[in-house]
C-alpha cells in the first residue's frame, strides 16, 4: 500500500492508531533484553497494520472503540506476527517486506522461540479482554490458521488442488484472520449478533481477495516492490490459484508441461519465465483477477446496508486498494 493511500485510510482513526500502539507495544515488553531487542526488529519492520485497522473502522461503523477494540486489535496483530515468523522458519525464506525474515538474523532456533512468545502475548491479552465470545472467535481462529497451513502442505505433497479445497484453505490460512479482526470490532463496539455476521462476512471475502491477489504477486510480482521471495510459494509446492485453474481447465499435454516445470521451477529463472507464460495462455492470471473482483463485491455487499460515513468509505477504501495494491 502506498504511503499516501495509506495514511488517507488512516486519518480518520489516527488517534484510535496510536492508543492501539500503546497496548501492541505494552503487549510486546520483557524483562528479557534479547526479546526486547526481536521486539523493537519487528515493530520497526512490521507490515501495513492492515488487520489493526480493519478491527478499528468495524468497530467505527458500527457503534465506538473501547479498550477493548484496541486490545482486540493487538491480540489480532500478534497472532497474525506470530503466523508469519512461523511461516518464514517452515519456507526457510530469506525475506519479509523487503527485511532479512527474523530465522535469516537470529536462526530458527531463537526465532521458534520468539513466534511462540508473540503467541503466548496474544493468547494473554485475549484473556485479559474477559469476553467469550472474543475467546471464541481467536481460539476457532488460531485453530484455522494451523490446520489451513497443514491443509496447503498436503495438499503440495500429493499435487492434488481443486479449486473447492484451494478456497477451503485460503479461507483458513489468511481470510480466517482478517475476518476475525473485523468481526472483534464489532463485537468490542456493539451488542448486535448482526453486526458481528456482517463484518465476519465483510473480511472473509476481503480475505479471500487479498490472498487471491498475493497468488498473483508470486509469479508476476518485482521482489523490489513486494519485499518478497519471487515464486516462493511455487518453489516450495505450494499451489495457488493461477495454476489451479490452468492445470484444471488445460488439455492433458498442457497439464503435464505445468508439471514438468513446477518440479523443476527451483532451478532457474527461465523455468518460471516459461511456467508464467504457459499460465498467461490458458488463463490462469486473468480468472485469478476476475475471482478477485467477485470476491471484493460480496465484501462490499456485506457492509453496504450500513449508512454513509467516513468509517464505511474507508472500508470500501481498503477493499478498492487490494484489489490495485502493487505489493
Amino acid at each position: 500500500m502506498s504511503n499516501s493511500i495509506l495514511k488517507d485510510i488512516t486519518k480518520p482513526i489516527s488517534a484510535d492508531l496510536d492508543k492501539f500502539q500503546i497496548e501492541f507495544k505494552s503487549a510486546l515488553k520483557s524483562d528479557v533484553k534479547l526479546i526486547n531487542t526481536v521486539s523493537k526488529y519487528i515493530i520497526q519492520r512490521r507490515g501495513k497494520r492492515v488487520r489493526p485497522i480493519l478491527t478499528i473502522l468495524s468497530a467505527h461503523i458500527c457503534g465506538k472503540p473501547t479498550k477493548n477494540t484496541y486490545r482486540a486489535a493487538s491480540v489480532v496483530e500478534l497472532l497474525h506476527i506470530a503466523t508469519l515468523i512461523h511461516d518464514d522458519i517452515v519456507d526457510d525464506a530469506e525475506y519479509r517486506r523487503g527485511w532479512p525474515s527474523l530465522n535469516r538474523v537470529w536462526k530458527n532456533k531463537i526465532s521458534l522461540l520468539m513466534g511462540d512468545y508473540v503467541l503466548s502475548k496474544s493468547l494473554i491479552y485475549m484473556v485479559k479482554m474477559k469476553n467469550f465470545k472474543v475467546l471464541d472467535s481467536i481460539g476457532r481462529t488460531a485453530e484455522d490458521l494451523s490446520s489451513g497451513e497443514l491443509l496447503q502442505i498436503e495438499k503440495s505433497i500429493n499435487k492434488h488442488m481443486d479449486e473447492k479445497v484451494y478456497y477451503q484453505m485460503i479461507e483458513k490460512k489468511t481470510a480466517s484472520l482478517i475476518a476475525t479482526a473485523c468481526k472483534l470490532g464489532a463485537i468490542t463496539a456493539s451488542e448486535n449478533e448482526a453486526d458481528h455476521e456482517a463484518l465476519k462476512v465483510f473480511g472473509i471475502n476481503l480475505g479471500m481477495a487479498f490472498q487471491i491477489k498475493d497468488d498473483l504477486f508470486d509469479l508476476l510480482g518485482n521482489q523490489s516492490e513486494t519485499g518478497k521471495d519471487l515464486a516462493k510459494d511455487v518453489m516450495s509446492n505450494m499451489i495457488t490459484l493461477p495454476i489451479v485453474y490452468s492445470m484444471n481447465t488445460a488439455d492433458k499435454q498442457t497439464v503435464k508441461q505445468i508439471g514438468r516445470l513446477l518440479r523443476k521451477v527451483k532451478k532457474n529463472k527461465k523455468v518460471t519465465n516459461d511456467l508464467k507464460q504457459i499460465i498467461e495462455s490458458t488463463g490462469g492470471f486473468n480468472y485469478a483477477k476476475m475471482k478477485i473482483v467477485e470476491f471484493s463485491e460480496k465484501a462490499l455487499d456485506a457492509i453496504s446496508a450500513y449508512p454513509d460515513s467516513i468509517y464505511k468509505q474507508k472500508l470500501i477504501d481498503l477493499v478498492n486498494y487490494n484489489g490495485n495494491r502493487k505489493k
